[in-house]
């Protein structure tokens, strides 16, 4: 490690087989808590490069819980977190919108990072059972168009890093890697960044696979589209600079899309806005974003996609959904 980091410490970069060894061998617990600490806070003084971050993906899905879903075409949609925003979970919500509209999701979240209640922390507190083993996700994937991936679960092999992360106490590059690691390798995602210059990391990372994708990135911050200023996207399809217009709404306040203060204040947010029972704004938020991930995986015109998010949400089969997941 320490050749490693002298060549880092003098702005040189690695390549592709050297940036997924050293992961590989940091999962394996060959360095010390020193070593992976003074690693990971390099790539917090500089973003990786696409080669670094390839590296690292591979080597983390080389480690990962192996999930074949080759039957299913599906989509994931997740965001890095890392923009201190503390919204309610949009993109959670969000997944369970396109699953009622009769779409396969499969989710990928973890505990929180920039908000107080991560996808983990509500989905475990309204009774989503998780694992990670293949035929229960199946059912899940069967019987209500959605599973949950709870990372940790599904990415062993970074139980020797979590302590050094949780000391650290800033996000690191594994925020970066999240949505990367899905081990469904689902065909289509959305993916929200909290800054411009990993919209387009990201943008580079994704157009050397056939995946359908969309990048999205709030220019006020926000690694979800929050109506609350012009978002960019970044897309195998398109590449633009819109706002709340895009899908014929009006700009929010930012308050107006804040999360609670504890689990359960979130996962009360997350059960109005399901069963049709929270504010105008807050509806319209998780419809623009699930709107965009149905043309993600469609290909359909916005405004279409935005009616079958909405006939989704307004006819309680989002609700339905997250109801069938907690059953399973």
């Amino acid at each position: 490690m320490k050749e490693i980091l002298e060549n880092l410490f003098e702005h040189n970069r690695l390549d592709f087989n050297q940036s997924k060894k050293v992961l590989l061998e940091i999962a394996s617990n060959k360095y010390s808590n020193s070593e992976v600490a003074s690693f990971i806070t390099v790539f917090k003084m500089r973003n990786p490069s696409i080669e670094e971050m390839e590296g690292f993906r591979d080597a983390l899905l080389e480690l990962c819980v192996k999930i074949n879903f080759d039957d299913f075409d599906t989509i994931d949609l997740c965001g890095t977190g890392g923009d201190g925003k503390n919204t309610f979970n949009i993109s959670t919500i969000s997944s369970f919108i396109v699953a009622g509209s009769g779409f396969k999701v499969t989710k990928h979240g973890n505990y929180g990072v920039s908000s107080n209640c991560g996808s983990s922390n509500v989905l475990e507190s309204l009774g989503v059972k998780f694992s990670n083993d293949e035929s229960h996700l199946k059912k899940c994937l069967q019987y209500s168009n959605i599973c949950y991936l709870h990372a940790p679960l599904f990415h062993p092999s970074m139980k020797n890093v979590a302590p050094v992360r949780k000391d650290l106490g800033f996000k690191t590059f594994f925020n970066l890697l999240g949505p990367l690691v899905n081990p469904t390798k689902p065909q289509s995602q959305i993916t929200g960044v909290y800054n411009l210059e990993i919209a387009r990391l990201y943008g580079y990372i994704f157009k050397n696979t056939n995946k359908n994708f969309s990048i999205i990135y709030s220019l006020d911050g926000y690694d979800e589209i929050s109506l609350t200023n012009e978002f960019k996207l970044i897309s195998n399809k398109e590449e633009i600079i819109s706002d709340a217009s895009y899908f014929k709404l009006n700009k929010v306040d930012p308050k107006d899309i804040l999360g609670g203060k504890t689990v359960k204040e979130s996962a009360d947010i997350f059960l109005k806005i399901l069963s049709g029972k929270a504010t105008e704004t807050q509806m319209n938020v998780v419809l623009a974003n699930s709107s965009l991930a149905i043309r993600t995986l469609t290909g359909k015109n916005i405004d279409e996609c935005y009616s079958i998010a909405k006939e989704s949400l307004d006819s309680g089969k989002a609700y339905n959904s997250l109801k069938k997941l907690i059953e399973i």
